[in-house]
């Protein structure tokens, strides 16, 4: 039977990954203390000393500042999707015009 694979919230990761960046643990002992693996641990602190250096990571942000750009970028993607809608219905609309 499978293990069932445990899900960590946001603010866990960044407080976890605190711990090593900000309270001087080193991976392990964070791993000892909050009771995680060692790779999901070193992913934790490598993307949060990522956001703190202005890079957007790929999965949710821990930072507040990098949630809110994840945020302004799903809008952006959301707006450019509705204008190429909006464009290709007023080609169409015009072709009908010109036929008729």
């Amino acid at each position: 039977m499978k293990k069932a694979r445990t899900t960590y919230s946001v603010a866990f990761k960044h407080d976890a990954a605190n711990l090593v960046l900000n309270k001087g643990y080193t991976i392990q002992e964070a791993c000892n203390a909050v009771g995680v693996g060692y790779t999901a641990m070193s992913r934790w602190v490598a993307q949060l000393k990522q956001e703190h250096g202005g890079i957007t990571p790929t999965s949710k942000a821990m930072t507040p500042e990098q949630k809110r750009i994840q945020e302004l970028e799903a809008k952006i993607k959301q707006i450019e999707w509705e204008n190429d809608i909006l464009k290709k219905a007023s080609a169409l609309l015009m072709q009908d015009s010109i036929k008729q």
